[in-house]
């Protein structure tokens, strides 16, 4: 039998590197922009074609290089940071991984001009599919001029999966902006198709995330600064009122590289606990300087993800940083230790202790409890009852009826209050906490979720009018003004055709700025944002075959917004037409989102609860 095993070509092990480094523009704009910083470049231009599919170029007035080190770069495993294997763990730079201009190179036609600031002459070379067409000397200016053009060109399946221009510049957008809040000091200049997406001018990080975000983040910005011997945190966190029901606008940055670390994240968001809603995500830009030596960035190949040497001691500093910072600027609650006038004036403390009411505290449990060395947490709660009564008993100098106290201290007969359950005879519906609806069947009883019956009555109502095309709208008598970021800008534009079938009337307000004229009619006021929030984070995580039901998630996410109002099902008429409507839906048993709405317990189950 003849052998199988054999060694790649090198053109075709460049195309698998390539497939590791490069999935999309956005990845190559990453490696080329991280390039360009390590070379100390001040200015940096980004410059796209068709969301760089057809051109991407990146200029910048780093050292620039030699004709020997720009011919090497092409080559693979070639590396300027590394030299032993120790190197490794102690990298503080961003493009170490000698794979970038190689892998680029096996996927699209290259040209890049060069040249070093002491050099009175560049170098310019031109790779197609890693083969080096042209290597020249050339007049161009000191830094580096690299130029992708025909991203997949000789690739046809890969291009084939590249999504829309629109989504496609979405992550370059992303990639870029990544970069840009790391290096607040250095200069960004984006054009996307010739106009000019982002002239970011060299500055401080508060500067940044506004020229990057949007003015409106400004406004709420708290910094955050802690120095610790094995953790430095700086950058900014937002005020509670700045989440928002979109992810996204997270940055953690590890010695300047961006990461992803749910963990980390955590931290954060229990920091805001009480401040914020459940479904609200707190917006933050934080960098974490910590020894290279612990902490590995070589677990993942896009190197956004980190493993760390203790993860616990990272999550208390961090949890407790966010935690210090939103009290330093009176946004968390803080504990008021001052003594009500009321209590001051209570006989218990204007009288003077006695000696007989110090004996008599001495006898009681909770003293001998609280004096005794590792007892404290050993307090009973048996026998409670008897315990609290003889406290009572020893407070003699305050008058005190025993009779009362004990009747106090008895558990309370709970009955069937007006206010929280009502009853309707007639049609044998009970309202139970204003929650759930209990009406008997045939076969025993039926418990109805009152919101979750709202949402699937809203949603296909709401389904109706869209298929019919007859959506009501209601024109707002003062239009709100929508800021977002320029990821989130990207996305809105692509599903207002979508917003405005099911009664939005939405349009752009200048750069990332949008206002809304026009809003379904059953839309509660002020629930605009949170619809369009929660569109927007939908799309962010969208899977490529899901166009099609996006509408459906639309109307879905719209039907809870409408469901949250109980109250028009406290009237006992209310209660019977909701669960007559229910059932007259197509699905009344699920959610649009797949929860029950209504479960049966039949009549012989209740016996057995009672035998």
């Amino acid at each position: 039998m003849a052998d199988v095993i054999q060694l790649l070509s090198d053109h075709i092990a460049n195309q698998i590197a390539a497939g590791e480094v490069i999935q999309r523009p956005a990845s190559a704009v990453k490696e080329l922009l991280e390039n360009a910083i390590d070379a100390g470049a001040t200015e940096i231009q980004l410059i796209l074609k068709d969301a760089g599919k057809e051109l991407l170029q990146v200029i910048d007035n780093g050292c620039g290089m030699s004709t020997t080190d720009a011919r090497m770069s092409f080559e693979r495993h070639a590396t300027s940071k590394i030299r032993d294997i120790n190197d490794l763990f102690s990298i503080k730079t961003m493009g170490f991984r000698g794979e970038a201009l190689a892998s680029v190179a096996a996927v699209a036609q290259v040209e890049m001009k060069t040249r070093r600031h002491d050099a009175e002459i560049g170098t310019r070379i031109v790779v197609e599919g890693t083969e080096v067409k042209i290597q020249e000397p050339c007049a161009t200016a000191p830094g580096t001029n690299i130029c992708i053009k025909n991203l997949f060109y000789n690739v046809p399946a890969r291009r084939h999966f590249l999504k829309t221009t629109t989504t496609e510049f979405r992550h370059v957008v992303d990639e870029f902006t990544r970069v840009a809040l790391a290096y607040p000091q250095v200069a960004f200049r984006l054009w996307h198709n010739n106009a000019e997406q982002f002239h970011l001018e060299a500055g401080n990080l508060k500067t940044r995330i506004k020229g990057l975000l949007g003015s409106s983040y400004e406004k709420n910005l708290v910094p955050v600064e802690e120095r610790a011997d094995l953790l430095n945190i700086t950058g900014f966190i937002g005020k509670p009122e700045a989440a928002t029901r979109t992810r996204g606008m997270q940055f953690f940055f590890i010695n300047n590289r961006f990461i992803r670390n749910a963990y980390l994240h955590h931290a954060v968001v229990q920091a805001y606990e009480g401040l914020i809603e459940k479904e609200t995500f707190p917006f933050y830009v934080l960098f974490l300087e910590v020894d290279p030596a612990r902490v590995d960035v070589n677990v993942h190949p896009t190197k956004q993800e980190v493993k760390f040497e203790d993860d616990r001691l990272m999550y208390a500093y961090l949890n407790a940083a966010v935690k210090h910072a939103l009290a330093k600027y009176n946004i968390a609650p803080s504990l008021d230790f001052t003594l009500n006038a009321g209590i001051q004036e209570l006989p218990s403390v204007q009288q003077p202790v006695t000696e007989q009411v110090k004996q008599d505290t001495e006898k009681g449990y909770l003293y001998s409890a609280f004096t005794q060395k590792n007892q404290a947490h050993l307090a009973e709660k048996k026998d409670s009852l008897q315990r609290w009564k003889d406290l009572y008993e020893i407070a003699s100098n305050i008058p005190l009826n025993k009779r009362n106290v004990e009747e106090d201290l008895q558990p309370q007969q709970t009955t069937l209050h007006s206010t929280t359950e009502t009853h309707n005879k007639s049609n044998n519906i009970i309202s139970v906490q204003g929650s759930l609806l209990v009406t008997t069947v045939k076969s025993g009883l039926m418990l109805v979720h009152i919101r979750r019956a709202q949402e699937r009555i809203w949603y296909e109502r709401l389904l109706h009018e869209y298929n019919n095309g007859s959506t009501p709208s209601q024109q707002l008598l003062f239009p709100v003004q929508y800021e977002l970021s320029p990821q989130d800008a990207i996305l809105l534009t692509e599903v207002l055709p979508d917003l405005a079938r099911i009664g939005f009337d939405v349009s752009p307000f200048g750069q990332n700025t949008f206002v809304v004229q026009g809003v379904p009619t059953a839309l509660p006021q002020g629930e605009e944002k949170n619809v369009l929030d929660e569109a927007i984070d939908q799309l962010k995580h969208e899977a490529s075959d899901a166009v099609a039901k996006r509408t459906d998630k639309l109307l879905a996410n719209m039907a809870k917004r409408l469901s949250r109002n109980t109250d028009a099902i406290q009237r006992q008429e209310a209660q019977q037409a909701l669960i007559d409507e229910l059932f007259a839906c197509a699905q009344p048993e699920y959610t649009p989102g797949g929860k029950k709405v209504f479960t049966m317990i039949k009549r012989e189950n209740l016996d057995d609860m009672l035998s």
